[in-house]
């Protein structure tokens, strides 16, 4: 069973800052079948799977994103 919320850990590389976004069921799924989670701006989209593999969704245009380095499901 997935969890209703997770923190993204999003890191450019070993020598930059780390960001740690919280993601919330939309009830949506994304193209792959699975639940998709957004933060509360909307601007951070995430398909998350049961084995908590992560893609990061386009919600506009001109997006460059970072890769996620750990995805934590909340309580």
């Amino acid at each position: 069973m997935s969890s209703q919320r997770y923190e993204l850990v999003f890191s450019e590389g070993a020598e930059t800052c780390v960001v740690v976004v919280v993601v919330t069921a939309t009830g949506q799924a994304g193209p792959g079948g699975h639940p998709v989670y957004a933060d509360a701006t909307g601007i951070v989209r995430a398909e998350i799977s049961d084995q908590e593999e992560v893609r990061i969704l386009a919600s506009g245009g001109g997006q460059d994103p970072a890769r996620v380095v750990r995805v934590r499901p909340l309580p």
